[in-house]
């Protein structure tokens, strides 16, 4: 370990490591950086709206890497530069090359002509073993009709670190299962001080998990690029602090990208106050898709639309100039 610059020390000399730098706060910082600036060597730059993607767009090739922390995707069009960039970072870092994608971070690729197919099988399966639902009967959807969860249904479970942790887990599958994405932001209200209730709609929804276990997100090739947002909320919908739920979800052409379930921060008098706050959430995620896919090289000279309740907003985001146009439609 080399002393650091500015400090005088005898020649010859070097300093002893008495802790390793991996694992300390300092780590991913020190990795970043190091990683970026190797990269860097390459063409490739850190996207300003996704510091983990980087890039290199020329006018003929694309080359993108995705990483998290030391696990990585590299993709593109330019497949020699893509085998070049391998061979330049094996020179730098011990790296083991596990051919093309089909398993990253507990998400499962399954790849065709034409399509991608994300799933979680295998983390589901994994999660009910945990659970101990191996055997145990499904349910036909994530949540009973009309259920209504409050701080005080239900005896105080002994020990929440189970509770805590199939939450926990829920919360990783929404990554490819949006159709629980509600369910587990009702379950997830309540680590602090989970009570029985609570833990049986988790279990709720794991049989619900366990009947659809292969469910995923289907992404074709033939899809367009048009971006279209909808929107919406629920007005006054938490019987206990009475705060209203912001939804969303965007498509690009026909593949499902983003989405979200999340509690305002505030409580909304009126219901068109609790519209209006979901639509800006939408409309803060929209331009930031827009411009992560203009860094991509996706741009969107037309309008994007947002679909609400009962009427289709449009802006249009291009060079920082917005207009709005509203028109009304029907549920």
């Amino acid at each position: 370990m080399h002393p650091s610059p500015g400090y005088h020390h005898p020649p010859h000399k070097v300093c002893r490591l008495r802790r390793a730098l991996y694992g300390l706060k300092q780590a991913p910082r020190a990795w970043f950086a190091k990683f970026s600036s190797v990269v860097a060597q390459q063409g490739l730059v850190s996207s300003s709206y996704d510091s983990a993607l980087f890039l290199r767009t020329t006018d003929n090739d694309t080359i993108l890497i995705l990483l998290y922390v030391d696990d990585m995707i590299i993709t593109g069009d330019d497949i020699s530069g893509i085998r070049a960039l391998q061979s330049f970072l094996s020179q730098n870092f011990e790296m083991k090359d596990l051919g093309t994608l089909s398993y990253f971070l507990g998400l499962e690729v399954t790849s065709s002509n034409d399509s991608y197919y994300l799933s979680q099988a295998k983390y589901v399966s994994d999660l009910l073993s945990r659970a101990g639902l191996t055997d145990s009967k499904t349910a036909s959807n994530p949540l009973e009709t009309n259920v209504k969860l409050l701080t005080t249904d239900g005896e105080p479970l002994s020990d929440a670190t189970l509770y805590r942790q199939l939450v926990g887990s829920l919360i990783y599958l929404t990554i490819t299962r949006p159709d629980i994405a509600y369910a587990v932001h009702l379950v997830s209200q309540f680590m602090s001080a989970p009570r029985s209730t609570h833990y049986a709609a988790v279990l709720h929804i794991l049989r619900y998990v366990k009947g659809t276990m292969f469910y995923g997100i289907h992404f074709s090739s033939h899809s367009s690029l048009e971006l279209r947002a909808y929107s919406d909320a629920d007005w006054v919908g938490d019987p206990t602090d009475r705060r209203s739920t912001t939804r969303y979800c965007f498509l690009l052409g026909t593949s499902l990208i983003s989405w979200c379930s999340k509690k305002q921060s505030v409580v909304a008098r009126p219901s068109t106050e609790a519209e209006y706050r979901a639509l800006a959430d939408t409309t803060y995620e929209l331009l930031w898709l827009r411009w992560l896919l203009s860094d991509m090289g996706v741009s969107h000279s037309i309008s994007s639309p947002i679909y609400c309740d009962n009427r289709s907003v449009i802006q249009i985001a291009h060079n920082d100039v917005f207009h709005e146009h509203t028109n009304t439609y029907r549920d």
